[in-house]
Order: C-alpha cells, then sequence, then structure tokens
C-alpha cells in the first residue's frame, strides 16, 4: 500500500475545503459511463475492452475517448464525433434510468458544511452533462458550494487542475487546508498531483481496493457517507487508516 504523507500539522480540523467527484463518487455509477464510452467508439468502428475502459475513468472524457482514436489527419474529427455521441448517449442513459445520488452524499455535504467547511464537486465532464446531472438531483441551490467541471480547466486528471481551480474559486490558500475525495485511480494521482492535506478514496464506484490502494492516499473508505465518521474518530496519534 501506498500511502500519501501528509504534510505539517496533521488533524482533520486543518481541513477547510473538501473536493468530491461526481460519478461513483457522490453520483452512483450503473455503467451508464462505460456504456456510453463504448457507443461512441463503437461508432466509429473501434472496439475497447472494459479493463481499457477502465483505465481511463475518471479523466477528461474528450482526452478518454481521444486515446482510442488512431493517430492520423482525421483523428481530430473523428474525437469530437465519437465525443458527439458520448455525450448524447449519456445524457439520454441518464434522462430514462435517472441520476441517483450515492446514499448519504447529501448528508456528507451538510454534515462538513454546518462545521464550515466549504465542499465542491469536480469532473471529468463537461457543462452540459454536470448541469443535466447536478439539476436532476436537485443539487443546484445550496448544496455544495462550488462546481468545477472539465471545460473548466485546461488539463484534465491527473494533472491537478480541477483541484487547483476549486481552490481558487473557493479562496483556499494553499493545499494543505484541502482534501479530495474520488473513486479512481485517476482521481487519488490527482490529489497527490495537488499535494492535498488528505487524499481519500472511496470504493463506491469504479475502481476496486487493491487498484486504490497502489495509489498514494490517506484513506480508504466504502463510500462518502463514511467521512463524518472518519472526521470524528481520527485522532493526531492516529496514522492513516484505512477503513
Amino acid at each position: 500500500m501506498r500511502t500519501q504523507v501528509s504534510r505539517g500539522a496533521s488533524t482533520m480540523t486543518d481541513i477547510t475545503l473538501v473536493v468530491f467527484d461526481m460519478a461513483g463518487t457522490t453520483i452512483k455509477d450503473d455503467g451508464q459511463v462505460p456504456r456510453a464510452f463504448a457507443e461512441a467508439l463503437s461508432r466509429q468502428g473501434i472496439s475497447a475492452s472494459v479493463e481499457a475502459l477502465n483505465r481511463v475513468r475518471g479523466s477528461s472524457k474528450r482526452h478518454a475517448i481521444q486515446q482510442f482514436i488512431p493517430e492520423g489527419p482525421d483523428r481530430g474529427k473523428q474525437t469530437e464525433n465519437a465525443y458527439t455521441v458520448f455525450k448524447a448517449t449519456l445524457a439520454s442513459a441518464y434522462q430514462s434510468e435517472g441520476v441517483v445520488p450515492i446514499p448519504g452524499s447529501r448528508e456528507t455535504f451538510e454534515w462538513l458544511r454546518s462545521r464550515g467547511i466549504t465542499v465542491a464537486l469536480n469532473t471529468g465532464f463537461d457543462r452540459d452533462i454536470t448541469e443535466l446531472l447536478i439539476t436532476s438531483l436537485g443539487w443546484q441551490h445550496d448544496v455544495v458550494d462550488v462546481i468545477v467541471s472539465g471545460d473548466d480547466v485546461k488539463r484534465g486528471r491527473p494533472a491537478p487542475d480541477l483541484i487547483l481551480r476549486a481552490m481558487e474559486l473557493t479562496g483556499t490558500p494553499g493545499p494543505e487546508s484541502v482534501a479530495s475525495v474520488g473513486d479512481t485511480m485517476l482521481d487519488l494521482q490527482a490529489g497527490h498531483a495537488a499535494r492535498v492535506r488528505w487524499n481519500i478514496g472511496v470504493l463506491s464506484g469504479a475502481h476496486r481496493r487493491e487498484q486504490l490502494a497502489g495509489e498514494p492516499h490517506t484513506h480508504l473508505l466504502p463510500s462518502v457517507a463514511d467521512l463524518p465518521g472518519l472526521w470524528e474518530s481520527w485522532s493526531p496519534r492516529a496514522t492513516s487508516p484505512d477503513i
């Protein structure tokens, strides 16, 4: 297990901003995203294994698609065509199947905000899909403080840009006051790149415990619903437990 070494004072009371991923972390992932990827690539005559699709989970969706498109003069056009299909397929799936939060997500947001901790969402989805999800959940008003989508940054995960943008929007001065929570290996890599104090993986989404355990992290939790319990039980004598 590779744990990320915490920096400076080591209590959770130092955290002023928690940045949460969306699909698989705060929103249930019932396979809509990989199915949409597979359909988008299939329309371009490209097949991708479940394992290959799993490796790009958490990244910018356009960039993830581009990784499967062969080099050539039409690569850009093919990427955009596939991305358009991806968006339409995913939106249709969410509209027909519904958007369901991970149990305890909203309660965790409320718990944190009631203690003066700022809550941000970040995602590799573009703004259109992000707004569809947020509206479907009824989270558009006073549920979280800021939302950062893939359109808002130059680089997707594993680059730290989504987290850094959330810090900028919330006036958070440094990563030592930040916790990042996500369900993919790329989420943990981005948290590590941003040098956040707490880099937390959750087991509610795309990647299994053994996959997340191989990335830099401070904690692994069953879901975001367990975050308040971790917060309350943690003490300076603890050693970054995996729960």
